[in-house]
């Protein structure tokens, strides 16, 4: 098979706050890629941006304040088409969100109400409405199910895999529910402290787990079971061991395409952790 191709590659990315003498850091020296499609090169110029901007489109964490409360439905799916002048009148422009609201299961009517009219998963409905009007290649996803209620998570992420089935979008999806991310994801990257610990296959990552945080992770999801859930035994995470030993840790890889942050003397345990799984 061809290798596929990337879409998205980033190197050392940082993202520290400051809170007085503290510095919290979300992401700390982060490299990953993501693959199908075209890589993102250095965007320049309007138009760079503005292609840009129409490949990759975001679904935010918050369908209440990520909806413009003074535009109708219309306007918000509709404004990433005038950006990028993608229809020729109104006619053509209200077919347009008119077929965007079916594919995300509203209807027509709702076009012309506005966002305090709805419920937050017809909201989040709506805010995935506005990603594909411009037919992106890309979605990030950033915790775009974390606000709704549970039973309508799961109406969310059934939908945005037979939209990424169907249109053969690439999401990039983060999440805490690390159940949630194996049943949507193809990779899995596990994050503590801002640093990327473990990336693999998805059910790598989920049934073979190999650094001691996913394992914690892992144990720590519920089992719709009530006899299994009161004989399992959580696995605890001492963050300070790893911070506080001083060796030099990148990402290693274990198994094909599945890689562990650790130094080089810890290749061999996690080669041996891996190769348990094979017993």
């Amino acid at each position: 098979m061809p290798e596929k191709k990337k879409i998205l590659e980033v190197k050392h990315l940082k993202q520290y706050f400051k809170n007085g003498r503290n510095v919290t850091k979300a992401v700390d020296d982060v490299s990953f890629d993501i693959y199908e499609g075209e890589n993102v090169e250095n965007l320049k110029s309007r138009a760079d941006k503005l292609a840009f901007t129409r490949d990759a489109q975001m679904i935010f964490q918050d369908p209440y304040a990520s909806l413009n409360p003074r535009m109708t439905v219309e306007d918000i799916i509709a404004e990433g088409l005038d950006i990028h002048h993608l229809v020729k009148n109104k006619e053509e422009r209200s077919k347009r969100v008119e077929d965007l609201l079916e594919t995300v299961g509203l209807n027509e009517s709702h076009a012309s109400r506005f966002p305090h009219e709805f419920s937050g998963g017809q909201r989040q409905r709506i805010g995935i409405a506005r990603a594909l009007a411009v037919e992106p290649k890309f979605i990030v996803a950033d915790e775009p199910i974390s606000a709704l209620d549970v039973s309508i998570q799961a109406q969310v992420v059934n939908l945005m895999i037979e939209l990424q089935k169907k249109r053969g979008l690439t999401y990039l999806f983060i999440a805490h529910d690390l159940s949630m991310v194996k049943f949507i994801s193809d990779r899995i990257g596990v994050m503590h402290y801002g640093k990327l610990l473990e990336v693999g296959p998805a059910d790598d990552v989920y049934d073979r787990p190999l650094h001691d945080y996913t394992k914690s992770l892992i144990s720590a999801v519920p089992i719709p079971d009530p006899e299994i859930e009161r004989s399992r035994t959580r696995i605890p995470y001492d963050a300070q061991k790893e911070e506080m030993d001083g060796k030099e840790r990148s990402m290693h890889e274990i198994r094909p395409g599945h890689f562990v942050r650790c130094s080089d003397d810890e290749v061999k345990h996690y080669e041996q952790v891996a190769a348990s799984y094979e017993d």
